[in-house]
């Protein structure tokens, strides 16, 4: 059987899905989780980023003094850009309150960055191919929501592997075999 397509939800868009999908050459119709294309920042209303000197800058208008990355490429989890600042200014800092802890060695923020395989999946994500094919999702959710409620597919109703397996095969055939006798009508 040749697979072109997988269509998901967001919870089949990991990384690990992601490169499996583009080294056998599926496509992977699952949308990112929103903190990963739109970024999980803490603290957003109270940092910007200056785009001219490429670093963040505090509600007061102190500049970062220093960038740097941490974590290494490829090892499973994202990389991060922390942007420290002048521990300084911020012990003299009108907005220290909730934002400096008094005796704190530094004060840092950090923005995880997207890796490669996210970047590719957000911008297949803008595709009309995608948005075409995700928008008959709502049927796989429908014939699961008949399986799980209607044919008791929800709770195992005996114990061991091979029973639930047994009841998977029965309540996926029963459901096939309603919908053959719909279409002979």
């Amino acid at each position: 059987m040749e697979i072109e397509t997988v269509i998901g939800d967001a919870a089949y868009s990991e990384k690990e899905n992601i490169k499996y999908s583009k080294t056998n050459n599926i496509k992977l119709v699952a949308k990112l989780n929103p903190s990963i294309t739109q970024g999980n920042r803490k603290k957003e209303d109270e940092f910007n980023f200056n785009k001219d000197a490429g670093m963040y800058v505090c509600k007061a208008g102190h500049m970062a003094i220093r960038k740097a990355r941490q974590g290494k490429k490829g090892q499973g989890r994202n990389q991060t850009d922390t942007y420290h600042f002048d521990i300084e200014k911020c012990k003299r800092c009108l907005f220290k309150d909730g934002c400096y802890k008094e005796g704190a060695k530094n004060k840092t923020y950090s923005v995880s960055i997207k890796s490669n395989e996210h970047t590719e999946q957000a911008n297949f994500q803008e595709s009309d191919y995608f948005k075409g094919k995700s928008k008959e999702r709502y049927k796989i959710e429908a014939k699961n929501s008949e399986l799980k409620h209607r044919h008791g597919y929800d709770v195992a109703s005996s114990s061991g592997l091979i029973g639930m397996e047994l009841q998977g095969a029965m309540a996926i055939f029963s459901v096939n075999l309603k919908r053959i006798l719909k279409l002979m009508e």
